[in-house]
C-alpha cells in the first residue's frame, strides 16, 4: 500500500506478523503482539493458532462444544487483532496525511524565501546600479573641473606672457 510518500508493508516471519512503513526522512515499525483472547482459563496467543485436530486436542477441545468454544476464542483474538490493526493503519493514515500537510507547507515557505531573497537581490541590484551612475556622473563633473581649471591658468600664464 503506497500513499503520498509513505509506503506500507506487512511481512510473516515464522510466527511474526509485522507491519512496516517507510515514509519521508526515516521509518517506523508496528509489531503486533501479546493479542489474546480467553475461553474459559485458557489463554490463546495469534501465534499460537493451530486449527488441526492436534492442535484443538492439545488445547482441550474434544467434543463438539470444547472445539466450537476453542474455535470462538479464535474468531474472537483475529477479531481483536483485526481491530487493533484497523486502528494503527488508521493511526498511519492521519500520520501520514500531516505528513503531505507538513510537506506542502515547507515547500509553500521555501518558494516564498526564494521569491524574497530574488526580490532583494533585485533591490540590491537597483540600488548598486543607481549608486555606480551617481559615481560616474561625480567622476565626469570632477574631469571637466580639471579641464576648466587647466584652460584658466594656461589664459592667466597669457596675460603675464603678453605683458
Amino acid at each position: 500500500m503506497t500513499k503520498a510518500g509513505v509506503q506500507a508493508t506487512v511481512a510473516l516471519a515464522g510466527s511474526n506478523l509485522t507491519f512496516s512503513t517507510t515514509a519521508i526522512g526515516g521509518s517506523a515499525t508496528l509489531k503486533i503482539s501479546e493479542v489474546s483472547a480467553v475461553a474459559g482459563a485458557a489463554t490463546i496467543s495469534v501465534a499460537d493458532m493451530d486449527i488441526s485436530a492436534s492442535g484443538l486436542t492439545s488445547k482441550g477441545a474434544i467434543s463438539k462444544t470444547q472445539i466450537s468454544a476453542v474455535l470462538s476464542a479464535y474468531i474472537s483474538n483475529v477479531n481483536s487483532a483485526i481491530t487493533k490493526v484497523t486502528e494503527a493503519a488508521a493511526n498511519l493514515g492521519s500520520v501520514a496525511s500531516r505528513i503531505d500537510m507538513q510537506k506542502t507547507f515547507v515547500n509553500t515557505l521555501m518558494d516564498t524565501i526564494d521569491k524574497g531573497v530574488g526580490n532583494l537581490i533585485d533591490a540590491d541590484m537597483s540600488e548598486e546600479s543607481t549608486k555606480l551612475q551617481a559615481l560616474q556622473v561625480k567622476q565626469q563633473l570632477g574631469v571637466q573641473a580639471l579641464s576648466i581649471a587647466n584652460q584658466s591658468s594656461q589664459n592667466i600664464l597669457r596675460l603675464f606672457q603678453t605683458s
